[in-house]
C-alpha cells in the first residue's frame, strides 16, 4: 500500500467560495457586529413567500441539487432526514419523496412531515416564517413529535434516543452548554452545524418581524443579539465544529431559485463571528465517536488522516479554518487509505472527511 496520497500545505491559500451566490449579492455587507446583521437582513428580506403546502412539492423536486434528498450518503434520492440519517452506516429506514407523508404516526419510520427548527408556536404560525424552507426540513414524524417545541441543545441525560442517535433530555449544564438545565433536543454531530446556521439565518431574516417579542428558551427578547448567552455559545460551537456541508450548499442554491433569497451563513460562515463575536466556539466540544477514520499528528506541523474501515472509502477532504471558511479541498481520486496534511501556520482547523455513507469532522490544533 502506498503510504501517503498527498502532502498538503495550508497557509497562504486564499479562502475558497462555498455556495455560489450571484455576483454582487453581498456587495453591501461591509460592516461588522449588528450593523452587518442588518445589512444582511436588507439583502435577504422580502423573499417570494410560498404556501406551507408548497414545501411538500419542494421536497419532491428532482433537481440535482435538492439537498432535502440524500445525494451524499447512500445517494439514493430518498428524503434526507436529519433525525434518521446515519452518516456512517445504513439508515434504519428511508422515505421516498411524496410517499408516506404524515398523517398519523406511532413509530419511527411510519411517515415524514415538516419540522420547524424554530417551532411554529414561537411566531404564532405567522407568515412568512411558517413556510420558509431554510428552517423547515423533512423529518420523521415520530422523532419530530418527540422533539416537540423544545430548544436544540446538548443532552446530558437522555430520556429518548432516536434510531440515528438524536436525543431528548435535560441540557448538560456544564462546559460550552452551561447556563440552562431544561429539556433540549440534540441532533447528531453531522447536522449540528446545519442546525446552527439555520438559526443564524432565522435570527437575521426575521429581525424586523417582531422577534424581540417572541418567547422561546433560546431567545433573549432582542432583535439584534436574539439568542441567550447559553444558546449562542451552543450554536456558535456547533457552527465552528461542523463546517458547511455539500447538503447545505445545495439547499442554498435550491431555495434561492424557489423563493429568491439565500442563507448568508452558508455562503459566508465567517459572518457569524463578525456579528456575534469571537471566542464562542470553545475547545470543550467533543465529537461523538466515529471509528471509520483516525487522525493523528505525524509532526508538529502535519497530521495523517487514515481510513480504518476497509469497507469504506474517502472521496474528499475539506479543510476549514476556525472561522468556518473553506481553505482547501482535495479529491481522493486514487482511493488511498492514508493522507498526510501539512500546515505552515499555527491555528485550529476542522477536517471534513467525506465518502459513501460517511461524513466525519475532526478538529486539528497546530501550535
Amino acid at each position: 500500500m502506498k503510504k501517503f496520497l498527498y502532502s498538503l500545505s495550508f497557509c497562504a491559500l486564499g479562502v475558497i467560495a462555498l455556495a455560489q451566490a450571484p455576483s454582487g449579492y453581498y456587495n453591501t455587507a461591509t460592516g461588522s457586529g449588528y450593523g452587518l446583521k442588518t445589512e444582511l437582513y436588507n439583502i435577504i428580506k422580502g423573499h417570494n413567500t410560498k404556501s406551507y403546502d408548497a414545501l411538500k412539492s419542494l421536497y419532491r423536486q428532482s433537481d440535482a441539487d435538492n439537498g432535502f434528498q440524500d445525494k451524499y450518503y447512500e445517494k439514493d434520492n430518498t428524503i434526507l432526514d436529519i433525525y434518521s440519517e446515519i452518516a456512517a452506516a445504513k439508515d434504519p429506514y428511508n422515505f421516498t419523496p411524496g410517499q408516506k407523508e404524515c398523517g398519523s404516526y406511532k413509530n419511527e419510520g411510519d411517515c415524514y412531515n415538516r419540522e420547524h427548527l424554530i417551532p411554529q408556536s414561537v411566531f404564532n404560525k405567522n407568515s412568512p416564517m411558517v413556510s420558509d424552507p431554510f428552517h423547515i426540513w423533512p423529518t420523521d414524524g415520530k422523532v419530530n413529535g418527540m422533539r416537540s417545541n423544545n430548544p436544540h441543545g446538548v443532552v446530558g441525560s437522555a430520556s429518548y434516543t432516536s434510531k440515528n442517535g438524536s436525543k431528548l433530555g435535560s441540557n448538560k449544564n456544564s462546559g460550552y452548554s452551561s447556563g440552562y438545565s431544561g429539556t433540549v433536543f440534540e441532533p447528531i454531530d453531522e447536522f449540528k452545524g446545519d442546525v446552527a446556521r439555520a438559526y443564524f439565518y432565522f435570527a437575521t431574516r426575521y429581525q424586523e418581524n417582531g422577534i424581540q417579542g417572541w418567547s422561546y428558551a433560546m431567545f433573549n427578547k432582542t432583535k439584534d443579539k436574539v439568542f441567550t448567552d447559553t444558546f449562542l455559545k451552543i450554536l456558535m460551537t456547533w457552527h465552528l465544529n461542523d463546517p458547511v456541508s455539500d447538503r447545505e450548499k445545495d439547499i442554498n442554491d435550491l431555495v434561492y431559485r424557489y423563493q429568491g433569497n439565500r442563507n448568508p451563513f452558508i455562503d459566508h460562515p465567517e459572518y457569524a463571528e463578525k456579528i456575534w463575536g469571537s471566542n464562542l466556539g470553545t475547545g470543550d466540544f467533543e465529537y461523538q465517536k466515529r471509528d471509520d477514520i483516525s487522525v493523528y499528528n505525524k509532526t508538529a506541523k502535519s497530521v495523517i488522516v487514515r481510513l480504518e474501515n476497509k469497507s469504506k472509502s474517502v472521496q474528499k477532504i475539506s479543510v476549514f479554518n476556525f472561522n468556518g471558511q473553506l481553505i482547501n479541498e482535495v479529491s481522493n481520486s486514487l482511493n488511498q487509505k492514508e493522507i498526510e496534511i501539512t500546515f505552515k501556520n499555527p491555528g485550529v482547523y476542522i477536517l471534513k472527511v467525506v465518502g459513501p455513507e460517511m461524513e466525519i469532522n475532526k478538529r486539528v490544533v497546530i501550535k
